[in-house]
């Protein structure tokens, strides 16, 4: 059984879901999501055609975090006993994957935890998916490890080495689908005159000061500079949205969209000159299709790509972004050594590798 909830969780996790259900002959695989987003996670259900065999729809207005661990818990509790699956496969580091992970060694039913090993070390960056991915590892007795550092991660808490798999990441085969040639979009239009600039910004982390600097700091950076656009595909979040307005409107030069699916957001990333997130998902794609990115956050749990030169940490002071962001956009040679440095994240081929570790009977 696969469970997964939020948008990011079902990229990483649909192309798997597909996987696995193209082997018939050796995989009984079951859907289970938890709608912890739920317009964002429909959409992309639909994009890779996957249907829920079980939808616990717990997405209520005002959900807290203590709303989704509870409901989840007891939710899926009910769910294992129901389909008593021989291993629970959860994604990454969302309250719905801990949650899940634990109804699931509460039953004694075994965890792989797929994007296992990462860490920045720091319980409140990001928080709170450092625990939660800390917490899933714990529970988990098989780890799909993106790449050697975070099986390096895995071993150095005293994991078995004979339980870790170094797969790639699962992202990466969602853009083998979704990017296209021959994609076309107004907003792409609109900025075709231009360099054009994708943001994204959305950390609990960042709400409030934190995230009014960046884009007080990107709005500067822009404004010297006629020949950039920019477009955010904003987040639902209210208090997201209350800063990006209060900082942003006005601009005509930059535009604030609704959330993209999938598909659009991908070849929206293929289109753009580079990149400003706080995102974690956008580290590992972003490079694969050469764009550089400024990660705005003091800590990043992708260290590989730090270390490659395909990210580079500005944290959320304003005046550290307008100099890095300023740097890339006027230094050529800068620019081009960050688009064109290797990607560590993986080959496209990672759900494969997974499937053929669960089919040969490696999680025994």
């Amino acid at each position: 059984m696969l469970v997964f909830g939020t948008r990011p969780e079902a990229i990483k996790m649909c192309p798997l879901v597909n996987e696995l259900k193209g082997r018939p002959e050796e995989f009984d695989a079951v859907v289970c999501v938890t709608g912890q987003h739920r317009e964002m996670l429909d959409q992309v259900l639909r994009v890779f055609d996957v249907r829920p065999d079980h939808d616990l729809a717990i997405m209520k207005p005002g959900q807290t975090l203590f709303d989704i661990t509870s409901d989840v818990l007891l939710n899926m509790r009910k769910v294992f006993e129901h389909e008593e699956p021989d291993v629970v496969l959860v994604h990454g580091d969302t309250t719905t994957s801990f949650a899940a992970a634990l109804a699931a060694f509460y039953l004694r039913i075994p965890v792989g935890h797929v994007e296992a090993g990462l860490r920045t070390r720091d319980l409140c960056s990001p928080w709170p998916e450092e625990f939660n991915r800390q917490a899933v590892d714990v529970v988990s007795r098989w780890y799909f490890a993106p790449t050697e550092t975070s099986r390096q991660n895995l071993l150095d808490e005293a994991k078995s080495d004979d339980r870790i798999f170094v797969t790639g990441n699962t992202g990466i085969d969602a853009l083998r689908t979704t990017v296209r040639d021959d994609y076309r979009h107004p907003d792409l239009e609109w900025a075709s005159d231009s360099r054009l600039i994708l943001v994204t910004a959305h950390r609990r982390e960042n709400l409030g000061e934190p995230m009014k600097r960046m884009f007080r700091a990107i709005r500067r950076v822009m404004e010297e500079r006629p020949d950039t656009k920019a477009i955010y595909p904003i987040h639902l979040n209210p208090q997201v949205r209350k800063a990006a307005h209060e900082e942003l409107d006005g601009f005509g030069r930059l535009r604030i969209v609704d959330p993209l699916e999938v598909a659009d957001f991908h070849n929206f990333m293929a289109a753009s000159h580079l990149i400003l997130t706080d995102s974690g998902g956008i580290q590992e794609e972003a490079p694969s299709l050469g764009k550089p990115v400024l990660v705005m956050r003091d800590t990043t749990e992708r260290p590989e790509g730090v270390a490659a030169g395909t990210l580079r940490l500005v944290g959320t002071q304003e005046e550290v972004i307008h100099r890095e962001f300023s740097r890339l956009l006027d230094d050529p040679a800068e620019y081009e050594a960050m688009s064109h440095a290797s990607n560590p994240y993986g080959d496209g081929r990672a759900s494969s590798r997974i499937a053929n570790v669960l089919s040969r009977g490696a999680l025994a």
